[in-house]
């Protein structure tokens, strides 16, 4: 669990009107300095989408994990759970902001793919252990997805549908939104549609939106084509960085001994830790296995 005050917690959600009184966590913890800077891309979208929304959504996924960005969802079934499995398809790291206790999957077919970004990525809730599933839950996720991001995409949604209440909050925030143009004669994308009509960006290709974007804060873990893991005995730099690691230590001990920025050094220990030879702990520490 990661409350406010723990360095790691994201000062965007201590800013907001009903801040979570916690997160409770699994999987990657070095992706923590990513969210707690917005450095990561939410993809929201119906649970009912066409064939082309669920083609976009996942393309986003790909792309975006590829130009090494996180990708933020909610995964639920439809556009969310397309986003995801792009992303893990392209070895990317997806961030999923749950509206249920982390034991619970929902819906329960999901289960597959919930390990797999517990595994890979990261599980987010702000719901207790063996806290009842409810309906509002869902819903209250979406502040929580929208402040942990830099920007938000909406690929296709009809009235009515929570992805425009992320939107909407996206819109409050300044943030750029973007959205994929569907289908005028389909109700799955008359929401989406309503947004490009109140200005938000239409987004014709996944290209576009990363010639925008420009590079993510993991483009290098990317481009080296990590989760999978390098040589054991690891490169020269890796080996500065487990002597500085020592028994254990923070990211700003890290950050003092190495001066390094905290992105760079937060690319190479999620390198470390996907490798199998690191592990991350509470409060950004990391420890040697």
């Amino acid at each position: 669990m990661i409350l406010p005050g723990d360095p790691a917690y994201p000062q965007a959600l201590a800013q907001l009107e009903r801040p979570p009184l916690g997160l409770y966590w699994q999987g990657r913890g070095s992706l923590w300095p990513q969210l707690r800077h917005r450095r990561a891309i939410a993809v929201v979208g119906t649970r009912r989408p066409s064939l082309h929304g669920l083609s976009m959504a996942r393309a986003l996924g790909a792309a975006l994990a590829a130009a090494g960005w996180p990708v933020v969802s909610g995964l639920a079934e439809g556009i969310d759970a397309a986003a995801h499995r792009g992303c893990l398809e392209r070895g990317g790291w997806p961030v999923a902001v749950v509206g249920t206790p982390l034991e619970r999957v929902y819906p329960r077919h999901h289960g597959p793919l919930q390990t797999e970004v517990g595994a890979r990525g990261l599980l987010l809730t702000e719901q207790a252990p063996g806290a009842a599933v409810q309906r509002g839950n869902f819903a209250a996720r979406n502040r929580l997805l929208v402040a942990l991001s830099q920007a938000v995409v909406v690929v296709e949604c009809p009235h009515g549908s929570g992805a425009l209440h992320s939107a909407d909050l996206a819109w409050q925030e300044g943030l750029p939104l973007w959205v994929v143009p569907g289908d005028a004669g389909k109700a799955s994308a008359a929401g989406s549609n309503r947004l490009l009509v109140r200005g938000a960006t239409p987004l014709l290709e996944p290209a576009d939106l990363i010639s925008q974007l420009g590079h993510g804060p993991l483009a290098a873990a990317a481009a080296a084509g990590c989760p999978s893991p390098p040589a054991a005995a690891g490169s020269a730099s890796d080996q500065v960085l487990l002597a500085a690691l020592g028994a254990g230590a923070s990211l700003e001990q890290l950050g003092g001994s190495l001066g390094l920025p905290v992105v760079e050094l937060s690319s190479r220990l999620l390198r470390l830790e996907l490798a199998g030879r690191i592990r991350a702990e509470p409060g950004l520490c990391w420890r040697p296995l």
